[in-house]
Order: structure tokens, then sequence, then C-alpha cells
């Protein structure tokens, strides 16, 4: 018998639209337009899961959520989604303050709607048997046009597993978050290369500002939070850039970083490793659990530095633990951003108090690093022949490079 999913929305075009979606996943649809009736068919049918818009005339999608589980009692719980329109910002701590399990802003993607039914389906109707989502277009907001699907880098068959790679700041404020993003894109734009970029700063993870996504984007909690997940919710849970990297988003608020657990992201790039060629990751300073297992599973550690002494007497010290900790002194590569930046400090200098050599420089360009900034547009996709570009493309290079020399990852 196939999965039943009620779905309330008073708009003809989204109702069509959902229920030819959830169809041809192979589920069997209930559609009405009110909450009232929705109340009716809950209790008279009982889905295996409730997709609700906010704004019904009348009893709201809100509204009805509370009654819905008042209806539930304390030994049932159905699974609700809040669907919002692009003006109801504001209703999603009002869904979830109601009861709701999740909600998702209008316009979205069929994969990223079966993704979070099926984390939800999961938890809540583990003997439901959830149906994988066909490739179909984006679920209108309106009566407007639905825009095309984006598709994920496609697999190139039998291949070595990816190069994983991470960034790691030395205090904040280096530059490691764009030296991270940038490397992705120049991999993949300027040497064709299959990219996932993670950032993995759980708790203040900023892609989501640097490449202008919204807090309603998918991230690694809609994992780490499924009672197990695969390659498949994997793929449904990665954000595509228009760069056409795919990234991995981190929570969208601090404390939901509690989430994710040490054990998620090696389990996520173990998965990943066979469908592409680099995973960038993105980490911040803290030498924690959790950066220690992504350390672990890196083929090399970039570590991000500039020519102060804080920021010296920091790289001293992750070059002592990480090598009190085991790692071999070739996974460690140093990367003096702003280079040509006068600190008092130069190349020598540091090197001299590090006491070893710095790997590779970047220079110091700040009109385009800060108009990409401001822009949430990455300068190797928008500016990739400026100096700064030419310089990071180069550095990118090298990197490939001398990963060939590297060990790969056991």
């Amino acid at each position: 018998m196939a999965v039943r999913i009620l779905v309330i929305d008073s708009d003809p075009t989204v109702q069509r639209a959902l229920g030819n979606a959830l169809s041809q996943a192979g589920f069997d649809v209930l559609p009405t337009a009110t909450a009232q009736e929705g109340l009716r068919v809950a209790h008279s049918d009982r889905p295996a899961l409730v997709l609700v818009a906010g704004n019904l005339p009348g009893v709201d999608g809100y509204a009805f959520v509370g009654q819905l589980r008042m209806q539930d009692g304390p030994s049932t719980h159905t699974p609700v989604i809040v669907l919002l329109g692009e003006a109801e910002g504001e209703g999603r701590g009002k869904a979830l303050r109601a009861g709701a399990d999740d909600y998702l802003m209008k316009p979205f993607h069929p994969a990223e709607l079966m993704a979070r039914m099926r984390s939800l389906l999961a938890r809540y109707q583990p003997d439901e048997k959830f149906v994988p989502p066909p490739r179909a277009n984006v679920i209108p907001a309106s009566s407007a046009p639905a825009a095309p699907a984006a598709t994920h880098q496609a697999p190139r068959g039998p291949k070595e597993p990816a190069r994983v790679v991470v960034f790691y700041g030395s205090k904040g404020g280096v530059g490691t978050t764009t030296i991270a993003i940038n490397a992705a894109i120049a991999l993949h734009k300027e040497m064709g290369k299959r990219v996932c970029l993670v950032d993995a700063n759980l708790q203040f993870g900023d892609h989501r500002v640097f490449l202008d996504l919204g807090l309603d984007r998918m991230s690694i909690v809609d994992l780490s939070t499924a009672p197990s997940f695969d390659l498949e919710l994997i793929k449904h849970v990665l954000v595509k850039h228009e760069s056409g990297i795919d990234l991995l988003l981190a929570p969208p608020s601090p404390e939901t970083a509690e989430l994710v657990t040490n054990e998620h992201l090696p389990q996520i790039v173990e998965m990943l490793e066979s469908e592409y060629d680099y995973i960038v990751i993105d980490v911040d300073k803290r030498l924690d659990e959790v950066n220690l297992r992504i350390m672990d599973v890196a083929q090399a550690i970039y570590v991000v530095m500039t020519a102060d002494l804080p920021c010296l007497k920091n790289v001293r010290l992750v070059l002592e633990t990480i090598s009190h900790l085991g790692y071999a002194d070739n996974k460690v590569k140093l990367i003096l951003n702003r280079s040509n930046a006068f600190t008092g400090i130069n190349v020598k200098n540091a090197e001299s108090a590090l006491k070893r050599r710095i790997d590779h420089q970047i220079i110091n360009e700040y009109r385009t690093a800060i108009g990409a900034l401001n822009s949430g547009a990455p300068f190797m996709y928008t500016k990739s022949d400026s100096v700064l570009g030419k310089n990071l493309l180069d550095f990118i290079k090298a990197m490939d490079k001398e990963l060939d020399a590297l060990p790969a990852r056991a």
C-alpha cells in the first residue's frame, strides 16, 4: 500500500504541482484546500505525513498544526512540514513553535522536499516504504512557470577516491573561508575537477554569506538528525552553486551545531569520495574532536596564516600540537595569505620564527577580495582573470601537483 501524504494548500497551482510530484514518486496524495477539511481527513485517513501551507484562508496552517497535535493525542505524532511563501520569512519560527517538524520556503525543488519527507518518515513512520523521487521541476511559489531544476555534477564512472583537503585558519580573519571557497571553484572551473565544498565551521559557518545563500537551504543538520543517511540522501541535501560546485552547508544557527557529532563528517566524506575528484573542507580554528576527526581523513591540511605576531604564535602552537598527535610533517602545508601586505614581518622572518618553510603565498588584493565578499560572488567565479585570481590559480595548480607526491588516504 502506498504511503499516504495529506496536502493542504488553497492555491490550485501549488496543489496540482505537489500532487504530480508526490504521485510520480509513488505516494498516495490526499489533497484538501482548508485546515478544517485537513483535520477531518487526518482523523479519518491517518496520513503518514502532512504538507500544509502557512497562509491558508480562515484557519491558517499554524493553527492547523496546533489542532492536529491535540487531535493526535499523547501516543501519536503525525509529522508536519509547513510550506511558506517567499514573503513569509517570519513564519519559520511560528511554524516550529506551533509544533511543526520542519518547513520549506517556496519555490523549492522536489528533491529537497523528498529528502525532508524521507527523514521524517524514517523517524516517525519506520515501517512505511519510501519511494525515491524522480527528477522533476521546481515546485512553484504561485502560478508562475517553474524554474528548471539544477543537477549535480555527473559521475564519470570508476575513478580514484577523492582528494580530501582541509583548510584550517590559524586564527579568525586570516582569509581561510575566502581561500577555501575560491580554491574549490578554481578546481572545478579552471581544472575541470568535480568538487564538493564542505563548510565544517559548524557554529559560525560563513559560506551562506560568501555565496549569497539563504538560511532556508538544507545543511549537514538534515543529515545528522536523520535516523540514518546514505549517498542518495546526501545528494539531496547538497546545494548546487551556480559556479558548478556542490556545497554541504554548515548548520543555519549556532545552537544546532551540537546536533553534528564527530562521527558524521568522516562518514559523509567516505560516502562522497567516489563521486568527486576533490572534497574541500573549511574548518574553524578549534582543535577539538570534530576537527581532528576531519583532519584524520584528509590527505593534506592547509594551515592559513598572515604575517603578524599573534598569528605566528598560533601557527607555532598548532604545528606543535599536530606533530604531537602523530600527523606526518608533509601532511601539513602552510599558506601565507596577504603575503605582500606590509606588516613589518617578511616571509624570511616568519619562516625563521616557525622553524619551517612556508609552502605557499597568496597576495593581498583587498579591493577584489572585499568586492567579491560584499556581492556574494567569489572572485574565481566572476573575476578569475584578476591578479588575485591568477595568483590563486597558481596555488591550486601547485597544490594539485604536490598532492601527487603525498600518500593517498587509507
